[in-house]
């Protein structure tokens, strides 16, 4: 499975695109964080653009569990959207 991670010096978002579903949770309409998850440009995530709580907390919301982060002096314990959303 393909894993590619983007890092803001803080934490490091995980993104797994064979678990995507296009949501567009991460992105898209108001709670959307379009400045981080942007489709539309490459690289698609830039974490440097948003604090990381506020990356954190847009990571919870994507029902696939395709996007994850870890705090980096910390990433035995990865978080993953997939355990709130079986």
């Amino acid at each position: 499975m393909i894993k590619k991670e983007y890092s803001n010096g803080e934490i490091t978002i995980v993104w797994q695109p064979d678990l995507c579903i296009h949501s567009r949770m991460c992105w898209h309409g108001p709670e959307g964080l379009l400045e981080v998850f942007n489709p539309f440009e490459k690289p698609w995530i830039k974490p440097e653009n948003a604090s990381s709580e506020r990356i954190m907390q847009q990571v919870s919301l994507c029902p696939s569990g395709a996007l994850s982060f870890y705090v980096n002096d910390n990433k035995e314990k990865e978080l993953k959207t997939s355990e709130k959303f079986p």
